[in-house]
């Protein structure tokens, strides 16, 4: 007598009904990304980007650590930090700015760059390009780096895509053809998905004219809009923006104080805790988890310059908005300024640093209790979970709040096993 009732045929057309959708959902959600991604992008004007850039920041932002927190008990009185826990952060912090003290950067031709005539946007699109390839040759290029274009709006695209094509030409004459590693081409102010098919045929087309490798080329878009949040249909436009990306989107990055005004919040509360910026990162969360697509909040205003209650209130500000965006699951922010260089590090580390006991003890505990399930012929069904605690290692290494070392030996896991970003993949070898 047979234990179940349906059909082996009749099952059969049953689930045939979601093979389609099946592959159709793991082509378009594969999981996070497994490249590192930088905790924050510093934006700077592109006529004033030197290809020594990154470490002429780190030296500012180093001597304003020295005189404004000459140790970790005024750190951690600066940014509202336990003071036993700015003890472990601070020499991670010094040697942080003096070795990677930008993680990434992107070289603006929008609002940091502003309005001028052709000729002089012609020129500095082809000098940064030198300084690009100089900083390449020299090997003083942060580990990321890019350009922001102008939006492609009736008004400015023809410049845009020119600057675009001025810069990408003239690197690649000088570098004998080689992008920088993680090279990225931002888009603001995106109204429509159309904006973002035409930078992904302008970048199909450079390839093409300069026989480069297909998608070598990458973007990330700016949300800053209230249309890149719900398109002109009333749906939500994120989706349909990828879409046209082309595979070429990598990134999706929040600009606060556009996206609030365009909501008509005044000036005065226009800021990264605003409630209508939380339910925009929110959108862009569903939209977009599991895609592969890193998200970036935006950037605190408040310059910390000045007399030193002056900066430790600008940077407990900043170290605020940046715990702000790292509970809510927004792991990279932008940086406008090198002085924030310290706050921006030290509360990221700080984040990790805090969670990683509990980190530790859960993560071990899942490995021992998936190995032992198996053993007995349970099925562990807590994966998600655990790939959600390899990632806070993983991110915590990245950044540089703890070494490798320590993390193998806090995590219960080896180096190898850390290195291939699969929880899964972790246990299924285990289980050999």
């Amino acid at each position: 007598m047979a234990d179940t009732s349906i059909p082996d045929n009749a099952l059969s057309s049953i689930l045939d009904v979601v093979d389609k959708p099946n592959a159709r959902i793991a082509e378009r959600f594969p999981g996070d990304s497994p490249h590192r991604q930088p905790v924050h992008v510093v934006y700077g004007g592109a006529h004033l980007f030197k290809a020594d850039a990154a470490k002429k920041l780190g030296a500012i932002a180093l001597k304003t650590l020295q005189e404004h927190a000459p140790d970790a008990a005024t750190l951690a009185d600066a940014i509202d930090l336990d003071p036993a826990l700015a003890d472990r952060v601070y020499l991670r912090l010094i040697d942080k700015l003096t070795r990677e003290p930008v993680e990434d950067f992107r070289i603006d031709f929008e609002d940091g760059f502003g309005h001028r005539p052709d000729h002089e946007e012609d020129g500095f699109a082809q000098t940064a390009a030198n300084e690009v390839a100089a900083g390449l040759r020299d090997g003083v290029l942060p580990p990321a780096i890019g350009i922001r274009i102008k939006p492609l709006t009736e008004e400015l695209k023809r410049r845009s895509l020119r600057t675009f094509d001025l810069f990408l030409t003239r690197l690649l004459e000088r570098t004998g053809g080689a992008l920088p590693p993680n090279f990225v081409v931002t888009l603001p102010k995106i109204t429509t998905a159309e904006q973002v098919a035409a930078l992904a045929q302008a970048c199909e087309a450079f390839e093409y004219w300069r026989d480069l490798p297909g998608h070598s080329l990458r973007f990330e878009l700016m949300v800053e809009t209230t249309q890149s949040i719900v398109g002109l249909d009333g749906s939500v436009a994120l989706p349909k923006l990828v879409a046209h990306g082309g595979g070429r989107i990598v990134a999706a990055h929040f600009g606060t104080y556009d996206y609030t005004a365009a909501c008509n919040i005044t000036a005065a509360h226009q800021h990264m805790l605003h409630p209508v910026c939380d339910f925009a990162k929110h959108v862009m969360q569903v939209s977009l988890a599991g895609t592969g697509i890193w998200l970036s909040d935006g950037a605190t205003n408040v310059m910390p310059v000045g007399s030193r209650d002056t900066v430790h209130r600008a940077w407990r500000l900043h170290a605020a908005h940046v715990r702000h965006s790292l509970t809510n699951g927004f792991y990279q922010g932008w940086d406008l300024h090198p002085a924030q260089l310290p706050s921006r590090f030290a509360t990221v580390f700080a984040f990790f640093l805090a969670g990683l006991d509990a980190a530790s003890e859960r993560l071990r505990n899942f490995v021992s209790k998936a190995a032992h399930a198996t053993l007995i012929g349970d099925v562990f069904d807590d994966a998600a979970t655990g790939q959600g605690l390899l990632n806070y290692f993983l991110r915590a290494i990245n950044c540089g709040a703890i070494g490798e070392q320590e993390a193998v030996e806090r995590s219960g896991l080896t180096l190898d096993e850390l290195r291939s970003r699969s929880f899964v993949g972790i246990l299924n070898r285990r289980r050999r």
